[in-house]
Formats: C-alpha cells, sequence, structure tokens
C-alpha cells in the first residue's frame, strides 16, 4: 500500500535513527529545493549533511505531523549538531519531496508556567474545520504580530485560557503581556513583517512568518492550536536568518 506524504515525511526523519536508506527514494534527486540557508541545494546538500553527521549521527524524535494538501509540516526534536527543537515543511509533487523549509532553536528550561517547547496536546480533531481555523490564525498574526493592533488581542482568546510553550513566556494573556513588558524595558523589540505560509490540519495551524528580533532579521514559526474558535495553545521556533554571504544556497528562507 502507498504511503501517505505524512508517513513518508516520517518515515524520513526516523532514519535518522534506523539507517534506513530508503525513504531518500522519497526525496525527487532531480528536483529538490533547499530553503534551510546552512545547506547545499538539491539531494547532494542533504547528502553532504549527513555525511558530516558526527559520531553516533543524528536522531530525530517526531513529536506531531500535519497534511495540509501537498505540505507536510512535523514539530521534531533533534539531536541535530546539539539537542534542538524543529519545525520542517514539505512539499510534494507527483508523490515525492520537491521542496523544504525549516526553523531550529536549541532546547531550553522550562518556561515561566513549566511547559516545555513540545509537550501539551497532540490529538488532531476537527479536520472539517481546518479552513476556518487558519482563516482565524492568519488573522491573529496579522493583526495582532504584524499590524500590533493590540487593543483587539482580546477577541482571539478564550479569557486568560491560553496554553504557552514559549520558553521565555508564561501562560495565559497576561504572561504574554508581562513577557512583552519585560523586553520593552531591556529594549528588546519582536517585529513581525510578513506571512509567508499559513499550513493546517485540523485544529491545528502553523504560519511562517519573517521579520526582526532585537534588530536582527528572524524566521518565526508558530504552531497554535485553536479550540472553540479561539487561539488555546501555542509552540513556536524564533530562528536568526544568517546573512547571504554565509548561505550555502540561494533560494532564500521561505
Amino acid at each position: 500500500m502507498e504511503l501517505t506524504k505524512k508517513e513518508k515525511v516520517v518515515a524520513l526523519l526516523n532514519s535518522f535513527n534506523t539507517g534506513d536508506q530508503t525513504p531518500i527514494s522519497y526525496i525527487n534527486p532531480a528536483n529538490y529545493i533547499q530553503h534551510n540557508l546552512a545547506v547545499g541545494d538539491g539531494l547532494a546538500g542533504f547528502g553532504e549533511v549527513i555525511q558530516n553527521a558526527p559520531p553516533g549521527g543524528f536522531k530525530a524524535n517526531v513529536i506531531r505531523a500535519f497534511q495540509d494538501g501537498d505540505y507536510v509540516f512535523t514539530q521534531t526534536e533533534y539531536d541535530f549538531f546539539g539537542p534542538k527543537i524543529g519545525f520542517d515543511v514539505f512539499r510534494f509533487e507527483d508523490g515525492l519531496i520537491v521542496e523544504h523549509w525549516d526553523n531550529l532553536i536549541e532546547i531550553k528550561p522550562a518556561n515561566p508556567s513549566g511547559r516545555s517547547q513540545i509537550d501539551g496536546s497532540t490529538d488532531i480533531i476537527d479536520k472539517e474545520k481546518t479552513a476556518a481555523n487558519k482563516a482565524l490564525v492568519e488573522d491573529f498574526v496579522n493583526t495582532i504580530l504584524v499590524k500590533g493592533q493590540m487593543d483587539k488581542v482580546a477577541n482571539y482568546f478564550d479569557g486568560d485560557n491560553y496554553i504557552q510553550h514559549n520558553p521565555s513566556i508564561g501562560d495565559g494573556l497576561s504572561g504574554l503581556g508581562a513577557a512583552l513588558q519585560a523586553m520593552a524595558e531591556q529594549g528588546v523589540t519582536m517585529e513581525y513583517h510578513k506571512v509567508h505560509k499559513v499550513l493546517g490540519e485540523g485544529n491545528f495551524v502553523l504560519t511562517m512568518s519573517e521579520g526582526k528580533f532585537a534588530g536582527q532579521p528572524t524566521a518565526y514559526y508558530d504552531l497554535f492550536r485553536v479550540e472553540n474558535g479561539k487561539v488555546a495553545e501555542h509552540w513556536d521556533v524564533m530562528e536568526t536568518i544568517i546573512p547571504e554571504g554565509e548561505r550555502k544556497n540561494t533560494n532564500g528562507k521561505f
């Protein structure tokens, strides 16, 4: 039986652990566009990373996996040149992976509410609400994070019921407010300039956005869980976008 796109991606990531060569065949050898700017383009770039793995190789533990049409996106705990959390996005054509984006961050201690970067809900439900949930999250990110219309923030939440997995922020709108105030006092700014992609399956929606954090060009990957038409839970990875002179491909981060 033919594997689903999601199953192919999970098998590919799990091959870091098993050494199984079969999932490499799920990548189109003639057309593989790489957006990790520290990795060379094409299948050759992917192979170079594998060849330069440290003793013991890489490890991957897929925490969440989702499929949205020709896209599969995952949240994974890695041992990839050190312990990291990553979001990966893969695009398929004709059953093969032809494009890849990702965002990685080091594993951090629990946040002020005692939550890790990966724990929390994993059950995919409300698949019939996928389009509505994507629209809600896209509107939230554009209205609140891009345009900064903080007077409207309460419209997107059920009171202070908001589970937060960002390592620096506590639960609830109150936790978000406290973190933003602390950043402002330190002169640290967080800017969202553009939302590049919105992907979802059921009650989970991922946004891929571009902006600046503390003045540095930054890629923001935000995963939201939606419950009853409100944002209920959030995970994220922020990664500084490396300068053009240090990039190993010319495909851009997004």
